[in-house]
């Protein structure tokens, strides 16, 4: 065995380590650090100290470790180093480099070499460990403070952020995954602007002056320490750290806030920062003081890489140790070259077994606990800073599992995403005022606000041009609520208004809304009806009225005059079933009453005349008839009860034709208008044209545009057939506006479509929506100044509100209406007359049978219809009454009239008892 080589130099020139035991197994480690840089010259203090105290907790260990150490700052030059570190001492693994991109070379030589990297400083999610098996990152992914950034923005209720990233593999990394995080939380990313390192004073200036110049004042910066230093210092001598702004500096600066010096520090007041947590443990402290001893004398200053370059070591002594004993050799034959591809390059016999021990290594280090997963350290807790006084302050912690708290350790119910959770912080200008994310640029343009120009209906908006100065002048009551709403903005909001037309040969309301969508406008405000296809490319505030699409249509003319208007009340197979069911009743009641009554006696003309007299008598209760039989008496009940029913139905409604005819629509709905084939008008540039193609189905050459209410008038006045058309489509309010001149002759019917009501427009993500939106609510609520306002441009319109009626589907009572009444009737009568003539034939046909007994079937039928018929058969007793009547037929009169269900009769005459 040989005894221990360490390549260690001392930065204090103690000269290189002595060999400790000649019995210990040698492993070369390679260290390849920028050593001129605030993260290697602090690794390049911790890695001997990490050194000395592993062996001196471990002297037991059967194995040491030989670093060899290299100075690189550039991609190239590490490439080379690692393959003189492996083809030249023979290393089984390499500590760094420090670069993301000098990474990237030195993994692509360790895979063939079968040598693991192992980094504490190559942060950037760009290097994948699962892609790269030999890459092993002993320190966070950037990726992992994504969510905590996003979490701070979402706290602080920022609706928009602008990015400003190194542009090298470390600062482009991280972009991605802060986009997506912030997509979660809809917040928006409203321009990235991306530094490189090499950047001179000026162009980092131009950089600023652009920033300076949007709308957007949450700046989220990503870059390694010394560009940052250059940005803040310019950042500070712009103005740009002063009230209303918003940083957020990643951990790639807050954990290396001290080594840029107080100036830069100083530059930074009001900065929020975030970065890995270290739980405060004694070994901690054991190691800050023996560093206070050790290295107090330097200008090196201690950082959280230097924490993970000491970890680094101990877990690599450990996984060292692993290696199976016979797994070793002399130093020198543990390699053999690969001569598949890269003959130089030697290949480490127990690379891929360190690797293995370093990916099982766990323990207490300085972070903490140390355990790598897929490769890489496992997250924890982030703390977030705010930079005070040349200080830095924790003013709350991110979790994965709790998010934003003041305090480590108490589990909550789900994740916290509240300012409140944090200690107010000190913002820049020295204010504890929360910014708002967002102002009028400094220098930069008004907001351009797109408003709809048009003709008619101006109550809601009016453009106007001075012919002098070429000045448009916006009035009406949409643009009232916009200056009420801006009033209430806690922040100020300077625009300018462009005119947009609308008409048959110039734009749409939709149109509008594309150039908010390509941001050729900033917002547009106006009569805007929100829809859900507009939603998809503008945001809309809250609605500021309440809206729906209504229908208009011409009134019916006068139908007081008509002499034949006492016909409508009913319809036509209501009167004929009405007219079917008196002959019914009264042929009925004939029957019953015709064998019994001689009132329902005489010639066949009288008898005919007496069925239709008696019952249409009962409409106005004036028959002069007896009834006799108790079943004429229940059908007569229902009758009546039918006819009082219809005579008071009918004369409701004659009095309400006669009263409010004058209120009917011509057309009742859209289904008639389509029947009819009627033309409909609309606004021209409305949505309602796309509302009748695409939802309603109806015929696009059907469709008229108009400008102007007189327009409409002229329009309806005409009708369909001489070149008008039959109804006007259109939103509420001014269907409203319409009616406030033509109340007398259009009204509005039902059914009514739905919409959002109306509101003003705004690019996707735009950070004002929810600031106007909640200006629209105060508006809103404030019943004086809404109802001022409507004074001010509808106060007409009151005066039309009660012909918004509601068109009844049919002027007049139908059949169906009374169908339970006449069924009822139905019954009665047909359960009478069964009655009626199964006691007939229980009386009368076993004598016809008797007489008759060797006649057919039909005979005897015919001789019992003869029988109900001929009067002469059943003469009734009365006051003429021939006392020489054969007893048989007074006998046999009596008995029928028994039959019918006469209780008493009065005979009248000289009648002998012994004749009865």
């Amino acid at each position: 065995m040989i005894g221990l080589r360490v390549g260690v130099k001392s930065e204090r020139g103690g000269g290189m380590m002595e060999s400790i035991a000649e019995t210990k197994k040698v492993v070369h480690v390679g260290v390849i650090l920028d050593v001129n840089s605030p993260v290697g010259s602090v690794a390049n203090a911790c890695i001997p100290m990490a050194i000395s105290d592993f062996y001196a907790a471990h002297p037991n260990f059967r194995t040491r470790l030989s670093l060899h150490h290299r100075n690189s700052d550039d991609a190239l030059s590490a490439a080379f180093t690692a393959l003189d570190l492996i083809d030249n001492e023979e290393v089984d693994a390499i500590i760094g480099p420090q670069k993301t991109m000098q990474a990237r070379f030195v993994i692509d030589v360790s895979q063939k070499a079968q040598v693991p990297v192992v980094s504490f400083s190559a942060t950037s999610p760009s290097l994948s460990t699962t892609q790269n098996p030999f890459f092993v990152r002993t320190t966070l992914d950037d990726s992992s403070q994504a969510k905590g950034i996003a979490a701070i923005v979402q706290a602080y209720e920022w609706h928009e952020v602008i990015l400003m990233y190194e542009d090298t593999e470390y600062g482009s990394g991280l972009i991605p995954y802060l986009a997506d995080e912030f997509q979660q939380f809809d917040i928006r990313v409203s321009f990235r602007f991306s530094i490189s390192p090499n950047s001179c004073k000026l162009s980092i200036l131009k950089t600023l002056n652009r920033v300076m110049a949007m709308q957007t004042r949450v700046i989220v910066v990503h870059m390694s320490s010394s560009l940052g230093s250059k940005l803040f210092l310019l950042a500070k001598e712009t103005t740009m750290i002063s009230e209303g702004y918003a940083w957020i500096i990643t951990d790639g600066l807050s954990t290396l806030l001290d080594p840029m010096g107080a100036k830069v520090i100083g530059s930074m007041q009001g900065v929020l920062g975030i970065r890995p947590h270290i739980p405060q443990s004694r070994r901690l402290e054991i190691f800050k003081k023996k560093w206070e001893v050790e290295i107090h004398s330097s200008s090196t200053k201690l950082n959280i890489f230097g924490y993970w370059a000491y970890d680094t070591v101990w877990a690599l002594a450990k996984a060292v140790e692993m290696v199976p004993q016979e797994s070793s050799s002399v130093n020198g034959e543990n390699h053999h070259s690969n001569t598949s591809q890269f003959p130089v390059i030697k290949v480490s016999k127990i690379g891929k077994m360190i690797l293995n021990g370093l990916l099982k290594t766990k323990f207490k280090s300085l972070n903490g606990d140390f355990s790598l997963v897929r490769g890489q350290l496992r997250s924890s807790a982030f703390e977030i800073i705010n930079v005070i006084d040349n200080k830095e302050k924790v003013i709350g912690y991110w979790t994965f599992e709790n998010g934003l708290s003041r305090k480590l350790g108490k589990a909550k119910k789900g994740k916290s995403m509240s300012k409140y959770e944090l200690k107010p912080p000190i913002w820049p200008g020295n204010t504890k005022n929360i910014p708002k994310g967002w102002t009028t640029p400094v220098g930069g343009n008004k907001l351009r606000i797109g408003v709809p120009d048009k003709l008619g209906f101006e109550a809601y908006l009016k453009v106007e041009q001075d012919p002098y100065t070429k000045e448009s002048t916006v009035t009406g009551f949409s643009y009232d609520v916009f200056e009420e709403v801006l009033a209430l903005l806690p922040f100020a909001v300077p625009h300018k208004l462009i005119p947009f037309p609308i008409g048959p040969n110039a734009g749409t309301y939709n149109k509008l809304l594309y150039q908010v969508k390509n941001q050729k406008f900033d917002a547009a405000v106006g009569d805007i009806t929100i829809l859900a296809n507009r939603s998809k490319y503008v945001d809309f505030t809250l609605p500021y009225l309440q809206s729906d699409v209504s229908m208009v249509v011409k009134i019916k003319e006068d139908d007081r005059n008509n002499m034949w208007i006492f016909l409508k009340p009913l319809s036509w197979d209501l009167w004929l079933t009405t007219g079917v069911a008196f002959v019914c009743t009264g042929l009925v009641v004939w029957i019953l009453e015709h064998r019994i009554n001689n009132e329902f006696r005489g010639s066949a003309h009288q008898q005919v005349g007496t069925v239709f007299w008696f019952s249409f008598s009962i409409l106005v209760f004036a028959h002069r008839e007896k009834i006799i039989n108790n079943l004429s008496k229940f059908v007569l009940i229902i009758w009546i009860f039918v006819v009082l029913i219809l005579t008071q139905s009918y004369t409701a409604s004659l009095s309400s034709m006669l009263t409010v005819q004058r209120l009917q629509p011509t057309i009742i709905d859209i289904d008639e208008l389509k029947k009819n084939g009627d033309f409909v008008g609309y606004e021209t540039g409305s949505f309602v044209k796309d509302f009748f193609v695409k939802q309603l189905d109806f015929d696009e050459s059907k469709l008229r545009d108009y400008d102007t209410a007189e327009e409409f008038d002229k329009a309806l006045s005409k009708g369909s057939q001489n070149g008008g058309v039959g109804a006007i489509f259109g939103a509420r309010n001014y269907v409203k506006l319409f009616l406030t001149k033509y109340c007398d002759k259009y009204m509005i019917v039902e059914p009514t479509y739905n919409t959002d009501g109306l509101g003003f427009a705004f690019p996707r993500g735009s950070p004002l929506v929810p600031y106007i939106s909640s200006a629209i609510l105060s508006v809103i609520e404030n019943k004086s100044k809404m109802d001022a306002m409507e004074h001010k441009y509808f106060s007409r319109q009151k005066a039309c509100q009660t012909n918004e009626r509601t068109t009844i589907s049919s002027s007049s009572l139908g059949l169906y209406n009374f169908g339970g009444l006449f069924i009822i009737t139905a019954v009665a009568l047909v359960s009478s007359l069964i009655i009626y003539f199964t006691k007939f034939l229980q009386s009368h046909w076993t004598t016809i049978h008797t007489v008759h007994h060797d006649s057919s079937f039909w005979s005897k039928s015919s001789e019992l219809v003869k029988h109900f018929y001929d009067q002469s058969l059943y003469p009734l007793p009365a006051t003429n009454v021939n006392a020489t009547n054969s007893t048989l037929q007074r006998v046999d009169a009596l008995h029928d009239v028994k039959n019918e269900g006469v209780d008493t009769v009065v005979i009248v005459g000289n009648v002998n008892s012994s004749n009865l």
